[in-house]
């Protein structure tokens, strides 16, 4: 069987949307919409699908099974409950959406329909990250003591002038944490587990004209007792790749995107070295440190594909709404004390 896609909203993150589908064996780009004629007749063109300037016209597309949302971030809810209400299993591009009552609804319209919810988060889905997951569940690196992330990226003030979004409350839901750093915030409470409370500080120090953050730092404890640090920022020149670094009583990882920079043990293991010769590698692509469009669609690949085959097997996604909603909360509960001035508690209320 050959699950029919379609994308909504034809941005630049719907390239590697469409880009991901075409590469699967069993999915189809069949359709897509935005509010844009221009949009549609050009993205349609290039991806042969069909396109629609109605998205209630579009979700009765024939053979359309997978909504693949790609609208601005503080869009994401209409087109979800749409599309949940027209029956279509649903995938995000991050964040889940820009608040938690927003994420919240879009869970619930999913659940209520009984139609199948994933956020895109395809860092998780790359083979260095699964492994340092695996390495963690099975005890190696000992008690967590230490967990950070560090996005220290760039972007142009002209990339946040052009589209009248990137920069903004209301449809971006935030700045260098919610849009950028997102997924290495995600990729840390996969890693380490739940965070306790937040302690933050956050700046605009390199643009103008925008509402939100280009630079935050926050002190993270997690629920394990370990401590962590996020460090988020589009505001550096030339921008480098995200890095994280997890850190036990027994054992230490650093990764940048799909480099091993650190893999040490106090109980070396036979495969240990071959590890650190596999991903020693460097990346043929910029992570989108510098360049929003420096990335490739392999990961978008595999979670698509990780999503059909929920669909084929009866099971959630493995990033379902409820995991896509975790690095919101954080980066939610990082604004809450940098406006309130104070140390934050998890979960919020």
């Amino acid at each position: 069987m050959s699950f029919g896609f379609g994308i909504v909203g034809l941005g630049l993150i719907a390239n590697f949307h469409a880009q991901a589908i075409q590469a699967l064996k069993k999915g189809k780009l069949v359709a897509c919409t935005s509010q844009f004629p221009q949009e549609v007749a050009s993205f349609s063109q290039k991806y042969q699908c069909r396109g629609y300037e109605d998205i209630k016209e579009f979700l009765k597309h024939p053979g359309l099974d997978i909504v693949s949302i790609c609208t601005p971030s503080g869009l994401h809810l209409d087109a979800a409950l749409e599309a949940a209400e027209a029956g279509k299993a649903v995938i995000i591009e991050k964040p889940l959406e820009i608040s938690l009552e927003r994420c919240d609804r879009i869970i619930e319209a999913c659940a209520r329909k009984k139609v199948l919810l994933a956020g895109v988060f395809q860092s998780r889905f790359s083979p260095l990250s699964g492994l340092i997951k695996k390495t963690l569940q099975e005890g190696r690196f000992g008690r967590l003591v230490l967990g950070d992330a560090y996005v220290k990226w760039f972007r142009s003030q002209e990339y946040y002038d052009k589209g009248g979004w990137h920069g903004t409350w209301k449809l971006d839901g935030g700045g260098a944490l919610m849009n950028q750093s997102i997924h290495a915030i995600d990729l840390l409470q996969w890693y380490m587990g739940a965070v306790d409370s937040i302690s933050a500080f956050a700046a605009t120090l390199g643009h103008e004209r925008i509402e939100v953050e280009d630079a935050a730092v926050a002190t993270l404890q997690f629920k394990s007792g370990a401590l962590g640090v996020i460090e988020g920022t589009t505001a550096i020149y030339p921008g480098f790749l995200k890095r994280l670094e997890i850190s036990g009583t027994r054992g230490s990882a650093i990764q940048e995107e799909e480099i091993l920079r650190a893999w040490s043990f106090a109980e070396e293991r036979d495969e240990d070295r071959g590890i650190r010769e596999r991903y020693a590698v460097k990346t043929t692509k910029g992570g989108g440190a510098s360049d929003p469009g420096a990335i490739d669609s392999e990961g978008h690949r595999r979670q698509f594909q990780d999503l059909i085959e929920a669909l084929e097997q009866g099971r959630e996604p493995l990033v379902n709404g409820t995991e896509a909603r975790k690095s919101v909360e954080i980066i939610v509960g990082i604004y809450r004390g940098v406006r309130e001035g104070k140390r934050v508690t998890l979960p919020l209320s």
